[in-house]
């Protein structure tokens, strides 16, 4: 008999898919008597945990104190996630930061390429209808500038020609 036959767990959609390696930010709510309150806890993922009662382990460093908290992926006080960047690791358990201090500890960040969405097709018509506009005020191409101004005199050559080449002599 499996736990989640017996209970009907959800994952929290605001928790979105982590890597180990991750920066992340958690913002935790924290009940203090009878006010309630959203706390941030920003660090790096250690390990993710799947499965039935799935959970992270986040890793924060502050004034030389390392801690470490584990988040389950159903736990309603987790109000909300955030990737801050996406770590290039090669392991699934990072328990080797453990040890490490300062740059030493410092993950290289992954490239993450994005892929368009079917509600950002519509925006990026846009981005190119402006970029024609910019090419007007600022031709690329000197077939464009000869045309745009048919009586503009180059002055590169100029420039050259009144600029003497220094002469060596060896000896």
């Amino acid at each position: 008999m499996d736990i989640a036959t017996l209970v009907d767990l959800k994952r929290n959609a605001k928790i979105p898919t982590l890597a180990p390696g991750d920066t992340v930010k958690v913002y935790v709510k924290v009940v203090e008597g009878e006010r309630e309150r959203i706390q941030l806890f920003q660090g790096v993922v250690l390990k993710v945990e799947n499965g039935t009662t799935g959970n992270f382990t986040v890793r924060r460093v502050a004034y030389s104190v390392g801690t470490e908290r584990t988040f389950p992926f159903n736990s309603p006080l987790v109000d909300r996630v955030e990737v801050v960047r996406h770590g290039k690791v090669r392991r699934a358990k990072l328990f080797y930061l453990r040890g490490l201090t300062t740059k030493k500890a410092r993950l290289k960040e992954k490239r993450v390429i994005l892929k368009p969405e079917a509600g950002t097709e519509e925006a990026v018509p846009e981005a190119v209808a402006t970029a024609p506009a910019v090419e007007a005020a600022a031709p690329a191409a000197p077939e464009a500038a000869a045309a745009a101004a048919p009586t503009a005199t180059p002055e590169a050559p100029k420039a050259q020609a009144e600029t003497p080449k220094p002469e060596t002599e060896a000896k």
